[in-house]
């Protein structure tokens, strides 16, 4: 998004604001900036139409029709939350402003629904054995589903929610991978690849890349169809104080008889066809980056690894119960019943 369609200095004519307004249509917001581009106010139709009742013409300095005190959000200092609560009271087009108040970009609530301040990882580097001979000469990650691969699902779901650094772990046919997306410009966010030379399991490869700017990482399998909530998601994350959080499926199971409890060979009560709930994993996870600091360059490190070793130096390890749809494609009946979901949902 080019937002700087939104800016407008402080001696433009009001015929241009009208102008300029007029061809933002459903964004039609401008924020008047000084010649350093330091925001100074906003003004939308309203604050025109107002400012003519008030006997402001053509000629009026527009400054005199500007709201002086929009709502903007500053890079170095945000929280989620307060996005959440500009989303939940309307509010779509907030620009986004460095320590000196120059606006270095705009955020449309419209068109993403958050900024989550995290770094992201897909993992897309297996082989997809399972779903030969689709993936014979195409990693797994580029079998589409729809209209589009499944990882493009994915990495669009994190753009959605206004992440914006991605890095790709990749090995089998990563070519391929690296061709489609490229540096991600053309999605208008930054995407960057790490190559696992052998497999080393979901958070080993994470050893591999040099740097993350963010304190939290967002971490998930390529082969998932699902429209978690990634803001509700972050928010539990950072609620519930945990240095991990792991999104979980809700999984029950039945029993079609009556279910003794026994103590000491005699049976002291029993349920009548109970049901268990339990949760599994579902590939997606929030922690802090300090806990990379646990693993080494180039060993192997499971997801299950590094969740029991975190449990076991006292770390907090919570979960996420994902509500809404989750699918793991890893056999050719899960892409079958994926091509048929993906007619119904909303991604």
């Amino acid at each position: 998004m080019d937002y700087k369609k939104h800016l407008i200095s402080s001696d433009a004519l009001v015929k241009e604001v009208l102008s300029r307004l007029n061809t933002l249509a459903a964004d039609a917001i401008l924020f008047v900036v000084d010649g350093d581009n330091r925001l100074m106010g906003s003004l939308t139709d309203g604050d025109i139409r107002r400012g003519f009742i008030k006997g402001y013409t053509l000629q009026t300095p527009i400054v005199s029709f500007l709201q002086p005190n929009p709502k903007y959000i500053k890079r170095s200092n945000y929280t989620v939350a307060e996005l959440e609560d500009y989303r939940q009271r309307n509010l779509k087009i907030i620009p986004i402003v460095d320590e000196q108040n120059i606006i270095i970009d705009i955020l449309n609530l419209r068109i993403k629904t958050s900024m989550l301040p995290v770094d992201a990882v897909i993992m897309a580097g297996g082989r997809g054995e399972r779903l030969l001979p689709l993936t014979e000469n195409c990693p797994k990650p580029l079998l589409k589903v729809g209209d589009k691969p499944i990882i493009e699902h994915n990495v669009d779901r994190l753009i959605k929610y206004g992440i914006d650094k991605i890095t790709i772990s990749i090995r089998y046919l990563g070519e391929q991978i690296k061709t489609f997306f490229g540096d991600g410009s053309s999605k208008e966010v930054r995407i960057e690849y790490v190559e696992e030379n052998e497999p080393l399991g979901t958070f080993g490869a994470l050893s591999l890349i040099p740097e993350f700017s963010s304190e939290h990482v967002l971490l998930m399998n390529s082969d998932l169809l699902t429209n978690i909530d990634f803001t509700d998601f972050y928010l539990s994350y950072i609620s519930s104080e945990a240095d991990m959080m792991i999104a979980s499926i809700p999984y029950q199971v039945k029993i079609p008889y009556a279910v003794l409890q026994i103590e000491k060979g005699d049976v002291i009560s029993f349920d009548e066809k109970p049901t268990y709930s339990y949760y599994s994993n579902g590939g997606i996870y929030l922690f802090k980056r300090s806990l990379l600091s646990y693993l080494k360059k180039g060993d192997f490190f499971n997801a299950t690894d590094f969740m029991e070793l975190l449990i076991t130096q006292k770390k907090k390890v919570a979960h996420y119960p994902i509500l809404g749809y989750w699918l793991d494609i890893g056999k050719p009946q899960d892409y079958a019943k994926a091509q048929e979901d993906i007619k119904h949902i909303n991604l």
